[in-house]
């Protein structure tokens, strides 16, 4: 397995989740904020889905990190590489807190886990699946080089997936 990494920007440190992250999870999984992601959640299923976010990490060598603002050490948000039976692919997602947004947080860090996804984990693929309503996810995943891709399998019907890289045949 691979270990869980850190890794840092010219401004963010990406670094594995503490119990500590977890109030400000609960509170943006539990407003309108997380329609994108499926909800607003239940206490309980945002509990499932921050231990999913960690042990992913021993059960496929991926998972999420959280974003910490170098300058400030105030965690902006959460990256990630998700795997497993909801996701037909490997995943690179992101989120950042609302105080935090506008900032190219969410894409200085999704570009660093890109980079470890290929180069160092070598992943054989990665995708983005974004709510077709998430109008600033899908330019974001165009910005990082995505490009849409509607032959993919996805999780959601009304799902777009951006392809950051393809699967190569050998």
């Amino acid at each position: 397995m691979f270990p869980i990494p850190t890794l840092t920007t010219s401004r963010l440190i990406l670094r594995p989740m503490r119990i500590e992250d977890w109030p400000s999870y609960r509170q943006l999984m539990s407003t309108e904020r997380a329609r994108f992601m499926g909800g607003p959640f239940s206490e309980a299923v945002a509990w499932g889905m921050f231990c999913s976010d960690h042990a992913q990490w021993d059960l496929f060598g991926c998972g999420a990190l959280m974003i910490d603002d170098q300058a400030t050490g105030a965690c902006v948000g959460q990256v990630g590489i998700n795997a497993g039976p909801l996701f037909p692919e490997w995943e690179l997602g992101w989120f950042v807190y609302p105080e935090f947004e506008g900032r190219g947080y969410a894409h200085e860090a999704s570009k660093a886990l890109l980079q470890w996804a290929k180069e160092v984990r070598r992943l054989p693929s990665l995708v983005s699946y974004v709510d077709a309503d998430n109008v600033r996810s899908s330019a974001l995943a165009i910005r990082l080089g995505a490009v849409l891709d509607g032959n993919a399998a996805r999780p959601a019907p009304g799902d777009l997936v951006y392809r950051h890289y393809f699967k190569v045949s050998g």
